[in-house]
């Protein structure tokens, strides 16, 4: 069996973003993108779907810390400031919705 382990200092892999204009392009006219989130995952990231983007953070669904993180891993993955970014619906939920300022 073979097992890991993490030393102190050492950085954490970076996560997988596909590029920014394939994001945007899944985005409607009024520049909202719908997601579909896993908190708690093992790795975080960001993949296309079928019509949607699906977002993977770490961080556990515990007082909004989990929409936070989707929303700056949302942001670095397209090159924008996390205000410019507004989740509008789904704050309890896997489903979300988000606007792109």
């Amino acid at each position: 069996m073979l097992r890991f382990m993490l030393v102190p200092g050492m950085a954490r892999p970076k996560a997988d973003f596909p590029p920014p204009e394939e994001l945007r392009a899944l985005a409607d006219g009024e520049g909202r993108l719908a997601l579909r989130v896993t908190p708690g995952a093992r790795h975080e990231g960001i993949e296309l779907g079928e019509g949607v983007v699906l977002v993977k953070v770490r961080v556990k669904p515990q007082d909004g810390k989990a929409n936070d993180a989707v929303l700056e891993l949302l942001a670095r993955a397209l090159g924008l400031a996390t205000s410019r970014l507004r989740l509008l619906r789904g704050a309890t939920g896997r489903d979300k919705l988000v606007q792109i300022d």
